[in-house]
């Protein structure tokens, strides 16, 4: 064999052979599927805790669909429940529940001193009585939150979703 034949084989075995086209992997495709689905649900997850599905909440006619664009990190959502057996209030904030609604005027200045303009969306049971439901109210205000809502639904049944 002579130099030249010599350099073509050397070359020819040095060539790599041509890649074949790239396969779809499915495995990378479901673990970043799995890590997306875990990042919804944590961070649904906090407005999900703070719905109590205890609280039936009252009917009115012209209850408004719920605004998406000011919900979140500017929105507090207190739960009002009544006791008809020993005709007390609960005030459930933050899932705490206390018995006073004077309570939650410090938790909710401090809100306030971060968020300045901060929603508060009561949910209260049909059965509170007003003097309760008042008393909340005057929380809030002492707290300095000027804006209030409250969630109901626009027709009979649990099915209905609440609007503020």
């Amino acid at each position: 064999m002579n130099a030249k034949q010599k350099t073509k084989k050397m070359r020819a075995a040095a060539r790599s052979t041509p890649e074949e086209d790239p396969e779809f992997q499915i495995a990378p495709m479901i673990d970043i599927l799995l890590v997306l689905l875990i990042f919804f649900m944590s961070i649904s997850s906090s407005e999900v805790l703070q719905v109590n599905k205890d609280v039936i909440l009252p009917v009115a006619k012209d209850a408004k669909e719920k605004d998406q664009g000011t919900a979140g990190k500017g929105q507090a959502t207190v739960n009002i429940l009544w006791s008809n057996i020993g005709n007390t209030g609960t005030v459930e904030f933050e899932e705490k529940k206390y018995g006073d609604p004077g309570q939650l005027t410090p938790i909710l200045s401090n809100k306030v001193q971060a968020t300045p303009n901060m929603r508060v969306l009561i949910r209260a049971d049909k059965s509170v009585r007003y003097e309760y439901l008042r008393a909340v109210m005057v929380a809030c205000g002492n707290a300095g939150v000027g804006n209030v809502t409250f969630s109901v639904v626009d027709k009979d049944g649990s099915g209905a979703p609440p609007a503020p």
